[in-house]
């Protein structure tokens, strides 16, 4: 069950498996073999092929089109501004959350092994919580570039200067940063599982956490109290800069006016009530202990649905979006139709 050749630990992150059977309690020195099993989907051989060919072509969906959002916001010189900014550091974010998941799981897949190493599962967890916290401060900041816009326009381009842009980000990234380094602080602090099992298919840290054999009573404290600071509070942000804009477009006279304002922040509100919907599901899946398929089913449309929708939101619903990528497409087509002409009248002269 376990490989003969994982690498040695130090004694300080010795880590102990404990299993209770009928009658006597054994505990088992793991510091020699320290791994994990992802146990989310199932290990039908009929369902492999399926399964395979569906988070294969969700994983190429979601890079690709959050690149092409990307190379559209750089590409054209008139989406240099600060709501697409945020919005290509997002896109960025959503292939970098999907890259955390989806390959290992296909690997997995592949393999027919549901195995992962112990350091392999905190990176992946330090990954996972980097990129999914990251994803909800940049909606955070998103939701305040909106309601400067609205509520403040005449102060838009000051407010929203570059360098505030940049000192956003940066903090986003900080916080986003302490987040992770808390989860493996306390990670780390385990030096007894009883069990290697994960019901899902990523090293979620709020199972890491619960496969504790000690008392769970502080850990729950803790992943409470992360959970307000990273979700309760950032939610408080959207919902008062909504309120905001809301009661700003209601004070427009005509409805065509109201229309054009509420157009410029609807995608963003599709893509905050999906993120925070599917992260609550996920959330109380893990928190009550609800049936594993329904927690796994969160965490996939969580991880990988929405970060595949996101290009599709912003792309169908943004004239500016679709603008860019067609004039992406063009220099692509005629790119690949110079070197054609001029590379076969190049072969034609040598011959």
């Amino acid at each position: 069950m376990y490989s003969s050749h994982a690498p040695n630990y130090p004694e300080t992150n010795t880590i102990f498996y404990y299993t209770q059977f009928p009658g006597y309690a054994k505990i088992q020195n793991l510091t020699r073999v320290s791994e994990f099993h992802l146990m989310g989907f199932s290990e039908d051989p009929e369902l492999q092929p399926l399964l395979l060919g569906l988070f294969l072509s969700m994983y190429l969906v979601t890079v690709l089109g959050n690149l092409l959002i990307i190379l559209a916001v750089t590409s054209d010189s008139h989406l240099h501004t600060p709501m697409y900014f945020f919005l290509c550091n997002l896109s960025l974010v959503d292939a970098g959350l999907a890259s955390t998941m989806i390959p290992k799981l296909i690997a997995a897949i592949l393999t027919h092994s549901t195995v992962i190493s112990y350091a392999g599962c905190l990176t992946q967890m330090s990954f996972s919580i980097i990129f999914g916290c990251m994803d909800d401060l940049l909606l955070t900041v998103m939701a305040y570039d909106r309601f400067v816009a609205i509520c403040h326009p005449l102060h838009y381009q000051v407010i929203m200067s570059p360098h505030r842009c940049g000192f956003l980000l940066l903090l986003s990234l900080v916080a986003t940063l302490l987040d992770s380094l808390l989860y493996n602080f306390m990670v780390l602090q385990i030096t007894c599982f009883k069990g290697v099992e994960i019901s899902n298919f990523f090293c979620d840290p709020s199972q890491l956490l619960n496969l504790t054999c000690s008392d769970t009573f502080s850990n729950d404290i803790f992943t409470y109290v992360i959970s307000i600071i990273y979700g309760f509070v950032p939610m408080s942000g959207i919902l008062f800069s909504y309120y905001k804009i809301v009661a700003s477009i209601l004070r427009v006279p005509s409805p065509g006016g109201r229309y054009k304002a509420f157009s410029t922040c609807g995608s963003h509100l599709t893509v905050v009530c999906l993120f925070y919907g599917t992260g609550l599901g996920l959330y109380l899946s893990s928190t009550f202990s609800l049936s594993a398929g329904k927690g796994v089913l969160a965490s996939v449309v969580y991880t990988v649905v929405t970060p595949m929708l996101n290009p599709f939101i912003y792309s169908l619903r943004n004239r500016d979006i679709k603008r860019a990528m067609r004039m992406v497409f063009n220099k692509t087509v005629l790119s690949r139709s110079l070197y054609h002409t001029f590379g076969l009248g190049e072969k034609r002269q040598q011959t």
